[in-house]
């Protein structure tokens, strides 16, 4: 039983009107749920010569599986890039999630169709497949170059704004004193800065001007004040400046390390703004290249398959090497029903699927090779799954 969160691509052999087989297999399938979706896929005669092509193709079937997953992975980590660009919002992601600017689903079962200019059938399957894994891991090396450019970015950012957050004894004192706080070039007079936890405060007015003998008195001022601590600054000697910090220290009073320098103020304020303007330029350019990938991701997967369909189906139906394809996206509700439509209409099928020569020069060593091959359970038809991977 396949997925129930997954859209069904099946192939048949071609023993008559493709169309008047969705015509009859519809009805059935939108019995079981209205919300089922049915739609024909047009398998493309691929260019297979015979002789000496069965190990081709059983290499090439072993392979495609490898290949799948890769594509697949790649199409899912371009929809986490979008999931985290915009903030796990799924209206939005919705907005993203498009294929040449219509849905998914709209472009399987309505707008699919092979890409003859970039895909010619007349080449070979394999070298078809090599083509689209070429342009797959285009997309892969693009997107992780770009998403690191904008971590590396974001990291920076997120660093200079995590200075500017928490509370008086750990966060960056620029943006919150003045050069009015401080005394200027003086010799022997410095002001130090000192985080009061606020349950201290009191202790600190009664206490501060006799920690050391070199305290200026009544040089405290208060500063700022969050919800855990009190800033103050107060003037010392230069020369009590180690004594003064050591006695705080024992006294759970938080002497910050801080010189002021209006050029420092400048530049870290210079490198804030830098690191928001970048990040913002690198987040519209990687959702811009996530949104097109996406979109070329998805039609790549889609073309893989397709030629998974075509090579399973010649090894399991033999020639003639035309194929009928069917799209089923099922409710997750009725999806046994709606599979059990499916087996019930190919039945007749059974004997073609089973069968070890038809056509190709299959004999016994071949057919239990290629039944280890199928790691996938069998059917009368050949299903393959398209992961719902934007839902």
């Amino acid at each position: 039983m396949p997925s129930d969160q997954s859209t069904w691509l099946i192939a048949v052999p071609q023993d008559g009107d493709s169309e008047g087989l969705l015509e009859e297999l519809s009805p059935k399938i939108y019995q079981q749920s209205k919300a089922n979706l049915a739609a024909s896929l047009t398998i493309p005669s691929f260019k297979v010569i015979w002789t000496g092509t069965l190990d081709g193709l059983i290499t090439l079937s072993e392979d495609l599986p490898k290949q799948e997953t890769f594509f697949t992975t790649t199409v899912a980590k371009t929809v986490d890039t979008l999931r985290n660009l915009l903030n796990n919002d799924p209206s939005k992601l919705k907005q993203h999630v498009l294929v040449n600017e219509q849905t998914v689903d709209n472009y399987i079962t309505q707008d699919w169709k092979w890409n003859e200019g970039r895909y010619g059938v007349q080449r070979g399957l394999r070298e078809i497949v090599e083509s689209l894994a070429k342009d797959m891991s285009s997309i892969d090396n693009a997107m992780k170059a770009k998403l690191a450019n904008y971590n590396m970015v974001k990291g920076s950012l997120v660093q200079l704004q995590r200075k500017k957050t928490g509370n008086l004894s750990i966060r960056s004192l620029v943006d919150v004193v003045s050069k009015k706080d401080f005394i200027q070039d003086s010799e022997y007079l410095e002001t130090l800065l000192v985080a009061v936890p606020k349950t201290n405060v009191k202790d600190w007015n009664v206490s501060y001007e006799r920690l050391v003998s070199m305290v200026v008195p009544r040089s405290s001022n208060s500063i700022a004040s969050d919800d855990e601590y009190t800033l103050f600054s107060v003037v010392v000697f230069r020369r009590a400046h180690d004594e003064f910090i050591q006695k705080c220290r024992e006294n759970k009073f938080i002497v910050r390390d801080f010189v002021y320098s209006e050029d420092e103020v400048a530049k870290q304020q210079q490198e804030l703004e830098t690191a928001d303007t970048t990040e913002k330029e690198l987040w519209t350019e990687l959702l811009r290249l996530s949104r097109t990938n996406f979109s070329e991701s998805i039609q790549l997967l889609v073309h893989l398959k397709v030629v998974r369909l075509f090579v399973e189906s010649v090894l399991r139906y033999g020639l003639p090497a035309n194929y009928t394809g069917v799209i089923v996206k099922p409710d997750p509700k009725t999806a046994n029903k709606t599979f059990a439509v499916l087996q019930a209409q190919f039945t007749y099928l059974r004997p073609r699927s089973n069968r070890t020569s038809n056509g190709l020069g299959q004999n016994e060593e071949f057919a239990g090779e290629y039944q280890t091959l199928m790691e996938q359970e069998l059917f009368d038809f050949v299903l393959f799954e398209l992961p719902w991977i934007v839902y």
